[in-house]
């Protein structure tokens, strides 16, 4: 039965929404025939996939339309085509049948599925005796959606997709052809007007910026070997283990000869041994999603499931994570769901609707970055997300995830003024359907991936961040601890002599200390737009900016709660972090710096090998006051502790006079070990201290604290 006219100039023109109705194997009254549309052709034969004859069709438009009677032809066809002196053959994308089936359809339509990165997208699949690539992409409003890429000239005519109805899923099978190849998806919206072309929001590798499109790429061939890593950390508590992060921006941690990024072997390289020698246990990434602005640092990103080409291939990203596993150093990112960028090639606006953004800019536009809100009521949107938090901690073994701007997600005020927000249906302001996916990514993480955990920048007072899902908290299993590092950055930044009138600036924190589980962050928020590195933070002159800066982290690696460093405050940077540049590494030749660097290791080699200092970092029976309330010499001293572990008194003195003679209440009589102390020579200090030990008598010891230092005293019992 011949089409009518209407439909097939729709067809070869591109406009029409249903082509497998048109195109592909049919039964007719006299029997199966097939119709195949293929520019260029004069003539074509249908075989098999074997290369079976199974007739010959005939052109029925000269823009390429063919159609004739085929022998008994089982679903799918290899076509032989020859015109303008060539000869090719190819098998027709619309005599297969659909990948996906209804149990994914009531999935989706549920917002239940935790396996869409393997159902959306595109996927390398061998189906119905052909090798190919799958594509799936959710836009249920548009008209037609078409897969364009470098296998078809990126002509949206070609390959028009099978719309699934139940759930706004385009799907097509396009058979021979394989990884590497770039795509993209041409949308027209409900308005009949084409869309710009659109990136996956499910590939798994993008080109390399400033090009925008996806590319094809198989499964991960590598071979891991840390199931011990994996399975250590599935056994414990993080909560009572070591952890210190060291926060790193892949792209400017260090470069090549040519100032061009290292790639993930190259920094597997040299980081992993960098960061074993220095005794961290993670690695913190920024975002490594693949994004298009440099200067956005990866908070921008338009591929959430890809990392980025710009550090090489995703396999090396794979390596670079199970090095660092087998060497016993855990890998965390930083993970972005709270917002996305506008670029068209992205989300926005995807199928002409606001689908994976409110529509409202009340609730859908982020007057901070100028950026998009995701729709976290929206389940589809909740599952994107939801997903993606699954996919780095199961397909790349990723150790858990810090969700970046939460308290942006939890507030519908977030940074706006009276009139420009929405409130909830209580009339309040909470966001109680971010709340929900925050719930719901928490718990599904935790229950896939033993071992994993997340963290949560947040930095207000919301309660129970880190209090389990089942409970009425956000379910994170820890919390960035902004007011510490707000308070007491604040703190060493002023002088001395005005330090006596802000000891609460230290002080408060303990208060709350233990009302989450806390990592303590000096990030790279901290030294970007102009607000400087934390040595030139640091007040008095330079020497006394290095002694503050060594007392500082001193202080913070005694202070209850997990830490986290950015690269390059280990040694003391002087310039402000740029993510166009290297570190500065030659710093590291100069003493000053080193010895910075050196009391870093020796904090974190204490941190691991001390109970005291790590297994209760999260409980208040961790810690004790010793002196909370010498304001006029700006000391402070405190008791770290651990059930069966040796107790750890830890004393600051904040001002530039050496206090000797200073009395120190300690809770246990005998010898009490100097194991820290931050004027040491080898950290670049002046070497005061007490000669290694101390003596307690009756509750008390007595103590030189030299100027501007931390020391650690171990009871010997």
């Amino acid at each position: 039965m011949k089409p009518p006219g209407e439909a097939i100039a729709a067809l070869l023109e591109g406009r029409h929404d249903d082509p497998f109705s048109l195109l592909g194997v049919f039964a007719g009254p006299d029997g199966v025939f097939a119709r195949a549309w293929v520019p260029g052709a004069e003539t074509l034969e249908a075989r098999s996939l074997d290369g079976v004859s199974l007739g010959v069709l005939v052109r029925i438009d000269d823009r390429g339309l063919f159609e004739g009677a085929v022998e008994d032809a089982p679903q799918p066809i290899r076509y032989a085509a020859s015109g303008g002196g060539a000869d090719w053959s190819y098998a027709d994308p619309y005599t297969f049948g659909p990948v996906l089936g209804p149990t994914d359809d009531y999935l989706m339509n549920e917002g239940s599925h935790h396996r869409l990165y393997d159902k959306l997208g595109a996927h390398l699949i061998e189906h119905e005796g052909a090798a190919g690539v799958h594509f799936a992409v959710w836009a249920p409003n548009a008209q037609r959606v078409s897969v364009v890429g470098d296998f078809n000239d990126w002509d949206a005519r070609r390959h028009v997709m099978r719309r699934r109805n139940d759930v706004g899923v385009w799907e097509i099978f396009v058979p021979d052809i394989g990884a590497g190849r770039t795509y993209k998806f041409a949308i027209v919206g409900p308005d009949g007007q084409a869309r710009p072309l659109k990136a996956d929001p499910f590939a798994f590798a993008a080109e390399l910026r400033p090009a925008t499109g996806s590319v094809t790429r198989g499964p991960l061939t590598h071979s891991w070997q840390d199931q011990g890593h994996r399975d250590h950390w599935a056994s414990v508590d993080p909560r009572r283990q070591p952890m210190s992060i060291y926060e790193v921006h892949a792209g400017s941690w260090d470069r090549d000869d040519n100032g061009w990024y290292l790639s993930w072997d190259a920094l597997a390289d040299r980081l992993i041994p960098y960061v074993v020698d220095l005794g961290f246990t993670h690695i913190e990434f920024l975002p490594v999603s693949e994004y298009p602005y440099d200067p956005s640092w990866g908070y921008q990103t338009t591929g959430l499931y890809a990392p980025s080409s710009r550090f090489g291939d995703v396999e090396g990203f794979a390596r670079f994570v199970d090095g660092a596993h087998q060497a016993g150093i855990g890998v965390l990112l930083d993970w972005v769901p709270a917002h996305f960028p506008t670029d068209d090639h992205g989300l926005s606006l995807f199928d002409g609707t606001a689908l994976y953004e409110h529509a409202d800019p009340k609730l859908g536009f982020h007057p901070d970055w100028n950026t998009a809100i995701y729709n976290f009521g929206r389940r589809e949107v909740a599952s994107y997300l939801v997903n993606n938090a699954l996919f780095w901690t199961e397909r790349y073994h990723v150790d858990g995830l810090r969700v970046d701007a939460v308290a942006s997600m939890l507030y519908r005020d977030y940074s706006r003024k009276a009139g420009e927000w929405i409130p909830n249906e209580q009339g309040g302001r909470e966001n109680w359907e971010a709340v929900a996916f925050l719930r719901d990514m928490n718990r599904a993480v935790y229950g896939a991936r033993p071992g994993a955990f997340t963290v949560a920048e947040e930095s207000t007072s919301w309660p129970g961040v880190s209090k389990p899902a089942h409970e009425d908290g956000l379910g994170f299993g820890f919390k960035w601890n902004m007011g510490f590092m707000h308070d007491t950055l604040q703190y060493m930044q002023r002088d001395p002599i005005h330090r006596p009138h802000h000891h609460d600036e230290i002080t408060f924190g303990l208060v709350y200390a233990f009302s989450e589980n806390f990592v303590l962050p000096l990030s790279h928020d901290e030294v970007v737009h102009g607000k400087g590195s934390l040595l030139t933070k640091m007040a008095g002159d330079d020497a006394q900016k290095f002694a503050s800066l060594r007392a500082y982290y001193g202080l913070m690696w005694g202070y209850p709660g997990k830490k986290l460093l950015f690269m390059g405050q280990e040694f003391a940077q002087r310039r402000e972090w740029s993510e166009d540049r290297a570190l500065d590494w030659g710093l590291r030749g100069a003493p000053a710096h080193e010895g910075v660097r050196n009391a870093v290791r020796e904090l974190n080699r204490l941190h691991r090998t001390e109970p005291a200092l790590h297994a209760r970092d999260c409980e208040g029976e961790g810690f004790e006051w010793l002196i909370a309330d010498d304001r006029a010499n700006s000391v402070f001293a405190w008791l770290r502790k651990a059930p069966g572990a040796a107790p750890i008194a830890v004393i600051s003195n904040m001002t530039p006079v050496e206090r000797s003679n200073y009395r120190v209440p300690l809770p246990g009589n005998g010898r009490w070990t100097e194991i820290f102390n931050s004027d040491a020579l080898d950290y670049g200090g002046d070497g005061l201290g007490n000669l290694g030990s101390v003596l307690a008598a009756e509750g008390r010891a007595t103590l030189t604290l030299p100027p501007l230092s931390t020391i650690m005293l171990r009871h010997e019992g």
